[in-house]
């Protein structure tokens, strides 16, 4: 509607330009809390290569498991994201990421300009290639690592089966 494409509703531009950016910092609430999902996974899979002598060593850091989550996840993995609706996982996964790298706290419209709101997501972009670029990894891939993704229900129900078993 901004931009005349869409009919308008009898509704202000500035109006629209409200709701739009409502909208945006709503998105980029939600990425922030994947992202926080996302980096505790990204630990959690840190804390099992220093468990292990041969990888300890191998310059595995945050960033191989960021990239082989954005660039190249299980087939299984993909199937499950376009299953629940999610296409296009390489932006949302890198955005969520990139987004963490900057705030502690889920961003509201007061604590960011509305510059930022309007185009976060090419923020979020270089965002993301900048904490990629912070220190040399060593890419990994599905020869050497295996994961899934679930549901929260879906999570509650195996732990619940493998604690009955």
């Amino acid at each position: 509607m901004l931009n005349g494409l869409l009919p308008q509703d009898g509704s202000t531009e500035d109006e629209q330009t409200r709701k739009l950016l409502e909208g945006r910092v709503c998105e980029i609430r939600m990425l922030f809390f994947v992202g926080k999902d996302l980096l505790r996974w990204i630990s959690h899979c840190l804390d099992f290569v220093n468990g292990v002598p041969e990888l300890k060593t191998a310059g595995i850091h945050e960033q191989s498991f960021a990239e082989f989550l954005v660039q190249n996840p299980p087939e299984k993995v993909r199937t499950k994201l376009r299953g629940w609706g999610v296409f296009d996982y390489k932006s949302i996964f890198s955005r969520a990421i990139g987004l963490n790298a900057v705030f502690n706290e889920p961003p509201d419209e007061l604590s960011v300009s509305s510059e930022f709101i309007r185009n976060y997501f090419r923020y979020a972009d270089h965002m993301f290639a900048c904490r990629q670029q912070m220190q040399a990894f060593t890419e990994i891939s599905m020869a050497n690592f295996s994961f899934d993704i679930y549901a929260s229900g879906e999570y509650s129900r195996l732990l619940e089966k493998s604690w009955s078993e």
